[in-house]
């Protein structure tokens, strides 16, 4: 089928399917439609066609949904941070636990015992602990840049976020509703900072500039810690920069923690070789009473507010016993581990990256908490089993992987030693559903939780209960 571009058509938004597109079918043809919400007949304009859908965008809405609400961020359709900002917050619970079922219903062709509602935030804006905003000088014109006439070169300076599925255009932003407010002031004195001293951001296509990332974190308690990173000093202004940030910018705001890390390499992830840290160089969150060190580069639940709710629902799938011992697969950190210590016999953590080990022991030593052991284990690897040999074998097992999944060598493993409950934690309900799918070999999905970590987008955690078949 070739290609159609700019053709319009009326269409009926159905549902909105993973990753947050909006479906419509019409004369047996599917439709991905962006900016639609369900319920709503709009005009659509056709991008391209392929070959089991064609792509399309809302012009005009005929019949809007009495679930469409007016976005409250200006960079509302362009930025690909919050795509569910035009729905009510009710209805993106709903959809995100469709969502769930949609899955396991496809890919592990079951359904599960129960799944409750999703579990609301209590926060739907300002509510990310953690947000990492990118230099470029491949800045991204909108709509309204465009229309206005105004030259201005796309060759140009930007800070804010990527665009959706164009990691070499940034889109300068000077607001953002899901971090801190005090992030976006920090934002723009850099951003205005930098401008005037003539600095250069870094150019991912030459592979040349100083400025990469500034990363922002919080904590509950209000502490706060800003992270530049860059390459190294070309030059005195470089330098002054630097140093402008650790007294002017620290003073101005407040800052707990102030870290310049550099990155020489040619990818623009954020994180790099410390160099600087004034201040303590860690936050601290306390969760249920247990405190958490963060150190700039370590991993941590980007929802604090939601956090309790979340480790609630682990606590009450794994339905723990005082005389459990627990292996926590994918550990990180140790958040888990840590946090239900105190239900159980003894926990045993498992993580492949040796900084987060590191961080785990810190945590456990800090909270004085005795009963958990960390093992650096690389948990996808062709021989994982010999990671389990000579260990007290697990009651219940807490399982939380990457949005890849696991490895088919680490769910043989897991249905070789078979222990009695399972809890799968996962941020991709299609790799969890394949996953289970396998599983169920041995184990009944008892009951699935969603819990929203990230409102106004469609991720979803899903806290799974798997109980071995007698």
């Amino acid at each position: 089928m070739k290609n159609t571009i700019d053709k319009e058509i009326e269409l009926q938004i159905e549902s909105i399917g993973f990753e947050g597109i909006s479906i419509a079918r019409k004369d047996g043809l599917v439709y991905i439609v962006k900016g639609g919400i369900p319920g709503e007949k709009v005009i659509a304009v056709e991008k391209r066609r392929k070959r089991r859908y064609t792509e399309a965008s809302v012009k005009e809405i005929i019949e809007a949904s009495e679930y469409r609400v007016e976005p409250v961020c200006r960079y509302f359709g362009v930025c690909g941070g919050c795509s569910w900002q035009n729905l009510h917050y009710e209805q993106q619970l709903y959809w995100k636990r469709q969502h769930i079922v949609d899955s396991f219903r496809h890919i592990a062709k079951m359904v599960p015992g129960e799944i409750p509602g999703t579990i609301p935030s209590p926060l739907i804006y300002n509510y990310r602990n953690k947000m990492e905003f990118s230099f470029d000088t491949s800045r991204w014109l909108t709509d309204e840049e465009i229309s206005a006439g105004e030259e201005i070169s796309c060759e140009s300076f930007a800070l804010g976020l990527h665009i959706p599925g164009r990691y070499d255009k940034v889109l300068d932003i000077e607001e953002c509703h899901l971090v801190d407010d005090k992030a976006i002031l920090i934002l723009n004195d850099a951003r205005n900072k930098a401008l005037a001293m003539g600095l250069q951001a870094f150019n991912d296509r030459i592979h040349q500039g100083f400025l990469k990332n500034l990363v922002f974190r919080n904590v509950s308690s209000g502490m706060t810690m800003v992270i530049l990173i860059t390459t190294d000093f070309t030059d005195d202004a470089d330098k002054a920069f630097v140093d402008w940030m650790f007294n002017d910018l620290r003073n101005n705001h407040s800052i707990s923690s102030i870290v310049h890390a550099v990155n020489n390499s040619v990818n623009t992830v954020a994180t790099g070789e410390i160099k600087r840290i004034e201040g303590e160089g860690y936050l601290t969150e306390d969760v249920y009473g247990v405190k958490f060190k963060i150190s700039p580069f370590s991993f941590f639940q980007t929802n604090s507010e939601q956090l309790p709710r979340f480790m609630d629902s682990i606590i009450e799938l794994a339905e723990f016993k005082y005389s459990d011992i627990v292996w926590d697969l994918f550990c990180g950190t140790g958040a888990i581990s840590l946090l239900t210590s105190g239900c159980v016999k003894s926990v045993i953590g498992f993580e492949v990256s040796e900084n987060s080990i590191k961080d785990a022991i810190e945590n456990a030593k800090l909270n004085k908490i005795v009963n958990v052991e960390f093992r650096c284990a690389d948990l996808n690897s062709k021989n994982v089993s010999k990671e389990f040999e000579n260990i007290p074998q697990c009651d219940v097992m807490v399982i939380d992987p990457p949005r890849a999944g696991m490895h088919k060598n680490l769910i043989e493993t897991i249905l070789n030693i078979a222990p009695g409950r399972i809890v799968y934690v996962s941020c991709n309900p299609a790799t969890q559903a394949r996953d289970c799918g396998l599983l169920s070999e041995k184990y009944l999905i008892s009951k699935i939780q969603p819990v929203d970590m990230f409102p106004h987008t469609y991720h979803i955690e899903s806290i799974a209960q798997l109980n071995k078949k007698s």
